[in-house]
């Protein structure tokens, strides 16, 4: 028994350690050698695998195990940010702007779909990616970047609570600020007693403000023509359509999104076969379909309730005021034909849910983010309250100066920085993706690669566009003196062009390491087949377990 014990350990096939890439649940140890019986290592339990690993569960309950990434990263699809720009683009602009809300939705589908890909097919999540492919100068501007698109995605979670603290409590807005702070003490006092229970409770709270908008949207009825023609029909008219538009792309397609949801995935158990990653995959797609469906309705009914109750010819001169300047503190009123003098007690709860639920993402990401780039770990708790402290900064100095009105800007600019911010999250996600280096088999078909990128060019020059002729007509317009204006230029200009040189860095750089490991192909074709369904050749001690996941995500706190 020694001598098989020693023969098999010496014909184990090695993984060199420069391809360790942290993917515990790909790569195993195979002998090929003979007849002597196949290992696997971390053995836990052993039993007869004559029959699939996942024999005993049917198809639905296969799904439901991998349902939850989705679904959390779809909250932040319905933060503040969402609400503040969903309510500003259909009172300024009716429904001409849904097509935005559609295109949005859908490439933040795929982009949502290819981040879980990522994270399944290679065992590591996006930032961890960028850090073994990129330069350490390279390297350490992602982060940078990546942690100011978490504040920038934190800024409207802090403003949302404050507006909701001062609908509930009738305190001043930049008070409310300070108390975000201790939310979040509050919110992790919430996780001991079991932080799937305060995601339920947070998501069916969100789902009472989107019954709300639900209701009143079959209430004032917006013309179902209206409604279709501003989805399916581009049109960029009006003054502000084309900022409008930019914010709710920012606020709709978040970059700190694919961080998180490349690394979500790593926390659910996927067979070691092929069989098994395709199924972990189409798994997620449907989870991220449905949930991000749901957002897309929920998003759509906001934005035809505003566009709806803004455009009727009887409006009361206090409510075309209050259209006119809408925000987050003031949008209550659009929800009394349903709600009554409960609209806006009921329409806080929500808003401070949506803040609340969506900072548990920001957290998330904030932690995979540093995680991933500088190989540091914080407790969530240090990490919350850093994340929110740089965020409540600019959001109560803008609130002590403008008030409710400036910090509603604030939420604005928030997104638009986080629409700047995009494509470096989104081309190392589209080019790691379509990499046969970092995915081998399975790297995108050519039909996502163009849809991917086409979208992709689409938005990226966009944003480039309104940079270069907002900030051009800003200074041509403004009352500064000449010499001012030429001092901003010189600062500015070398700025944009550093942004557009950097877009196309990443977009034409070659990746030149290698994360993919070849499978062994000296296994025997037939014992090959059988493992890749997920069955094996029994053998004289031949025995397995489900493949180890990414013990240092063990503590995301979804069930297994």
């Amino acid at each position: 028994m020694r001598n098989l014990q020693q023969q098999q350990q010496e014909s184990e096939v090695a993984v060199p350690e420069s391809w360790d890439v942290g993917r515990n649940n790909c790569i195993t140890a195979i002998n090929v050698q003979g007849t002597t019986p196949l290992s696997f290592p971390n053995l836990h339990h052993h039993h007869d695998i004559d029959h699939p690993i996942n024999h005993e569960k049917p198809g639905w309950k296969k799904f439901l195990s991998f349902v939850g990434p989705g679904f959390l990263v779809s909250l932040a699809y319905l933060d503040p940010g969402n609400l503040e720009t969903d309510l500003q683009a259909g009172a300024n602009h009716g429904y001409e702007l849904l097509w935005v809300v559609l295109i949005g939705l859908v490439f933040a589908l795929i982009i949502q779909s290819l981040a879980a890909n990522l994270g399944v097919s290679t065992g590591k999540h996006l930032s961890e990616l960028c850090k073994a492919e990129y330069p350490k100068l390279i390297k350490y501007c992602l982060w940078l970047l990546a942690e100011i698109a978490v504040i920038a995605a934190d800024i409207p979670e802090v403003i949302g609570t404050a507006f909701a603290l001062n609908i509930l409590f009738n305190i001043p807005v930049w008070v409310g600020v300070l108390c975000t702070g201790l939310s979040t003490l509050f919110l992790l006092g919430l996780q001991r007693y079991g932080v799937r229970k305060l995601e339920m409770l947070i998501a069916v709270l969100v789902f009472v403000m989107a019954g709300c908008f639900f209701g009143e949207m079959s209430y004032v009825k917006p013309p179902a023509s209206g409604v279709i023609k501003g989805m399916f029909v581009p049109k960029l008219a009006g003054q502000g359509a084309t900022a409008d538009a930019i914010a709710l792309l920012g606020a709709l397609v978040m970059p700190h999104n694919l961080f998180l949801h490349s690394a979500l995935v790593l926390s659910r158990k996927v067979p070691n076969s092929v069989l098994g990653v395709n199924d972990a995959c189409r798994y997620f797609l449907i989870e991220s379909g449905f949930a991000l469906l749901v957002a897309f309705l929920i998003n759509v009914a906001v934005v035809s309730v505003s566009g709806a109750v803004c455009s009727i010819n009887n409006l009361s001169s206090d409510d075309h005021h209050r259209c006119n300047d809408l925000n987050l503190n003031s949008a209550s009123f659009l929800l009394q034909n349903v709600l009554g003098k409960s609209s806006s007690t009921l329409y806080a709860i929500a808003l401070l849910a949506s803040g609340q639920s969506s900072t548990i993402t920001g957290t998330y990401a904030g932690q995979f983010i540093m995680q991933g780039f500088l190989n540091l770990k914080m407790k969530k708790w240090v990490r919350n309250l850093m994340t929110r402290c740089i965020a409540i900064t600019p959001s109560l100095i803008v609130s002590i100066i403008g008030g409710s009105q400036g910090a509603g800007r604030l939420i604005i600019i928030a997104s638009m920085i986080l629409s700047f911010e995009l494509p470096f999250a989104l081309i190392p996600l589209l080019k790691f993706s379509s990499s046969s280096t970092k995915m081998g088999p399975y790297k995108n078909s050519i039909i996502i690669i163009v849809v991917s990128w086409i979208l992709g060019i689409g938005i990226i020059g966009i944003n480039v566009y309104y940079l270069t002729t907002a900030f051009v007509d800003w200074l041509i317009h403004n009352n500064l003196p000449k010499v001012e204006n030429v001092f901003i230029g010189i600062v500015v200009f070398p700025l944009m062009a550093i942004y557009v040189l950097a877009v196309i860095y990443l977009t034409f750089r070659k990746d030149t390491v290698v994360t993919y490991i070849e499978p062994e192909k000296n296994v025997d074709p037939a014992v090959q087949s059988r493992m890749e369904s997920g069955l094996a050749k029994p053998d004289i001690s031949f025995q397995v377990d489900v493949a180890p996941y990414r013990q240092d995500l063990a503590d995301i706190p979804f069930p297994e």
